[in-house]
């Protein structure tokens, strides 16, 4: 070890470990297993914001105690609070990092029922949308939202008005939305009522809020974003 270098012990003093996952039974939410698997070590850093929530599962997390205490206590609200996703902004908040063994130490059952089925969409959409603009929008002077559909206009529609300003386009491969030309934020006090422009995701500009969910293209959606040769977390974020 270099001369001066934290031991790996003090390194990981303020991060969270967590691990790979088997899924029980196999075919149960393969989607979501494949995300908190595969997702590289940046990516656990940069996909912080999307609906898939913490990028190791709370149920592998270890951390020291004396940064348990400092992050603070689980949110103990009862039934319908996103207790793990709370903690894990607020350590990330506070500077925490995230790492994963990529071993798969796990086994990680489904269950229809299960507690977390209570926690309504609203309510982790409202935190998500709250720490994205805390965390990556000050950063931006002006960003493009990738989906003119539902996703991207409720994404816009949640951000407040400073964060709406620096929205400059929805881009979008979908031609009848581009040829629609325009999104029209109809419940805006502005008057006039923004116009925001469509563009083909080839004529946009980064950064890019991207609203599109993973894995559910066959690849298209994955290589259309390939090809544009951007860097994760500085030219584009995943939301959705």
């Amino acid at each position: 070890m270099h001369p001066g270098a934290p031991s790996p012990a003090s390194s990981c003093r303020c991060k969270i470990v967590g691990c790979r996952v088997r899924r029980d039974p196999p075919n149960s939410t393969e989607r979501y297993t494949r995300w908190i698997n595969q997702l590289t070590p940046e990516q656990l850093l940069t996909q912080v914001f999307t609906a898939n929530g913490p990028t190791v599962i709370m149920p592998t997390w270890f951390c020291s105690r004396a940064w348990f205490s400092h992050v603070g206590p689980f949110d103990e609200g009862g039934q319908g609070v996103p207790e793990d996703l709370l903690f894990f902004y607020e350590h990330l908040r506070k500077g925490g990092g995230v790492i994963r063994v990529d071993q798969s130490l796990l086994l990680y059952r489904y269950h229809p029922r299960a507690a977390t089925h209570s926690v309504l969409e609203s309510t982790i959409w409202a935190h998500r949308v709250r720490f994205l603009e805390e965390q990556a929008l000050p950063r931006w002077a002006a960003f493009t939202i990738w989906n003119a559909g539902k996703q991207g206009r409720r994404l816009y529609r949640s951000l407040t008005a400073a964060s709406q300003r620096k929205v400059v386009a929805f881009c979008d491969v979908d031609e009848n939305k581009i040829r629609k030309g325009f999104y029209c934020h109809e419940d805006s006090q502005e008057r006039p009522k923004p116009q925001i422009p469509i563009l083909h995701f080839r004529a946009a500009r980064p950064p890019f809020v991207i609203c599109v969910k993973l894995d559910l293209t066959g690849g298209a959606f994955e290589d259309n974003l390939r090809s544009l040769h951007l860097q994760e977390g500085r030219d584009f974020l995943h939301f959705s």
